[in-house]
């Protein structure tokens, strides 16, 4: 599945500029860059090389990570783990990511988030023969769980939902950071990685061929989620707590493609610097 990118170049700007409270008129007056050359490279108009170069070194990001999203260059590689299958599905004018992950040998599944079209993954759990027995929560925004009455609905048997302590959703049971759970032979355990929301959860899951991490919106390929409740908050938990984790990590967004940790270590231009 050929998913787009979720953040074009202008995206990152704007999540930093908002984070380090930094207006336009104050970045082109620390950069040296013309007001109206800045104003285009907001609006998403890669039209000067050396400018974008002076705002991604005010702004923290690594300048040729930021450069080759601006020409649109780079694209994860595609990435395929047994036991992992995303579903896309549309939510307003953008699209997002729900995710099934199973024990190849006992066929123990579980849903992490539900997108706004349950049905999809139900019919693939079906098909394959999986007994879903929870459903993990990343985040409640309404886009992940707009379709977790149906999907409850739709899981023959007792399924057991989770959501984290610090952002509890009603009819899961909560859970600290550092908790461990299994689906079938698979251990996962769960980090907290809020910034864009209060108790956003990165789960890590260890037993199949790679280690993957569902990420929900703490980081995109290429990206990160906006740091709608502490930007500091946000890039230090995915430093620290994501990007810390084996390069072959398989992460699993809440928009845009999979992609890995060894990808975002080059290629993300809020972290690429720190990794070089």
């Amino acid at each position: 599945m050929n998913i787009p990118i979720e953040d074009f170049f202008e995206d990152i700007i704007a999540k930093t500029m908002r984070g380090r409270r930094v207006t336009e008129a104050e970045l082109a007056e620390k950069t040296g860059v013309a007001s109206d050359v800045l104003s285009r490279l907001c609006r998403g108009e890669f039209c000067d090389e050396d400018a974008l170069r002076k705002v991604a070194k005010e702004l923290d990001l690594d300048a040729e990570a930021l450069t080759v999203s601006a020409s649109k260059s780079w694209y994860p590689r595609s990435v395929s783990v047994d036991g992992v299958e995303i579903f896309n599905t549309p939510y307003r004018d953008m699209r997002v990511n729900a995710f099934l992950i199973w024990d190849p040998e006992t066929k123990t599944a579980a849903c992490f988030d539900t997108g706004t079209d349950s049905q999809p993954m139900l019919e693939e759990a079906n098909s394959r023969g999986l007994t879903i027995e929870a459903i993990f929560l990343t985040h409640t925004h309404n886009d992940h769980i707009a379709d977790l009455q149906r999907l409850e609905a739709g899981i023959e048997g007792e399924v057991k939902k989770f959501s984290n302590a610090e952002e509890p959703w009603p009819g899961t049971k909560t859970f600290e950071e550092g908790a461990e759970f299994s689906i079938g032979n698979l251990k996962v355990e769960t980090r907290t990685t809020s910034g864009h929301s209060v108790g956003g959860t990165t789960y890590v899951i260890s037993g199949l061929a790679q280690p993957v991490a569902v990420v929900g919106d703490a980081m995109f390929a290429g990206s990160m989620g906006g740091g709608m409740i502490s930007f500091e908050d946000a890039w230090e938990n995915n430093r620290e707590k994501i990007l810390t984790l084996p390069d072959e990590t398989v992460l699993c967004p809440g928009h845009g493609p999979m992609t890995t940790v060894g990808e975002e270590k080059r290629h993300n231009p809020f972290f690429a610097t720190e990794f070089k």
